[in-house]
């Protein structure tokens, strides 16, 4: 099988860190570079954490480039100081040391040049906000032929968001987080002809991170990376969570464990339902993942972290 080119952006949330783990370990993936965008995190621990895991994974000749770009809405910082949890997890602190290099120049100036210097397209894995894919293509509009396609984690096209009401004033409860972030660079990218992959929470919603899956990746503990799986949902097992950017990224993988269905859609920039992905006819043309065999999933993931 030849080499697939995907250039990883994430936004620091624990499932980002374990998606970023799940795709070090498919044969198939030459990454190219880590972009960390600092959405669901804070910055430089964010960073940091996500260099660890690649020592970790012996891929420290990966590189990694922190974003500038800000968005809008700020996540709260109760889920952002995850970021500070992780990076302090014993299983990433055994050196003093980190070897894998951070980049001088920005996660949006990075994209550019990756993209500009690709020999064939590249898959653009995203388990965050776009707001560096918009801001690079802003830069350099001629990257969008290098982009093969778009596989996200984000929107909710027939379920409700899960950005509350309650906490967000001014919310009528339609968006997801990772376009509210900054539903303005969404509906850029939205402008585009590259193709796109949606894993909305229509499908997240039925993989939820169970006590079960958890104990398993425990049972594993022999094996660092599962052991590290497993702690990192440790962290968040008391509420409500889902394989929402792990989910996303096994897509990479085994694309026959889904199924897509293409919607016609328009992002919402403004007004209460700034932030929602909304079905509308005639709108742009998107894939989403329709349905998942969870059972397949599942058993993937902890063959892929027993290592």
């Amino acid at each position: 099988m030849s080499q697939q080119l995907v250039l990883m952006d994430h936004d620091g949330g624990v499932d980002d860190y374990l998606a970023t783990m799940l795709l070090m370990t498919m044969d198939h993936i030459q990454l190219l570079g880590v972009v960390v965008t600092p959405a669901d995190c804070y910055a430089e621990p964010a960073v940091s954490a996500t260099r660890k895991i690649l020592d970790l994974m012996r891929c420290s000749h990966i590189p990694v480039a922190e974003s500038t770009v800000r968005g809008i809405n700020p996540f709260p910082r109760l889920y952002r100081r995850d970021s500070f949890i992780v990076d302090h997890l014993p299983i990433l602190n055994q050196s003093e040391t980190i070897r894998t290099a951070l980049v001088a120049e920005s996660g949006q100036d990075f994209m550019v040049r990756v993209l500009s210097e690709a020999t064939e397209p590249v898959t653009l894995m995203v388990t965050g906000p776009l707001t560096t894919v918009a801001t690079a293509l802003d830069k350099a509009p001629e990257i969008s032929e290098k982009i093969q396609k778009i596989v996200w984690m984000g929107g909710a096209l027939n379920v409700a968001g899960n950005v509350e009401k309650s906490l967000e004033a001014g919310q009528d409860g339609s968006a997801e987080w990772n376009v509210y972030w900054d539903a303005i660079s969404a509906a850029r990218v939205w402008q585009t002809q590259i193709e796109i992959i949606m894993c909305p929470l229509d499908l997240t919603n039925n993989v939820p991170v169970t006590s079960d899956i958890v104990y398993k990746m425990g049972r594993q503990r022999h094996y660092p990376i599962s052991d590290l799986a497993g702690q990192c949902y440790a962290l968040v097992i008391p509420q409500d969570y889902y394989f929402w950017d792990v989910l996303a990224t096994a897509y990479l993988a085994h694309p026959e464990f889904y199924q897509l269905r293409e919607w016609e859609t328009q992002i919402i920039t403004n007004g209460l339902s700034q932030g929602r992905t909304k079905i509308v006819p005639g709108g742009r043309p998107v894939y989403a993942m329709d349905t998942v065999d969870k059972e397949r999933f599942y058993s993937y993931i902890l063959q892929q972290w027993a290592r």
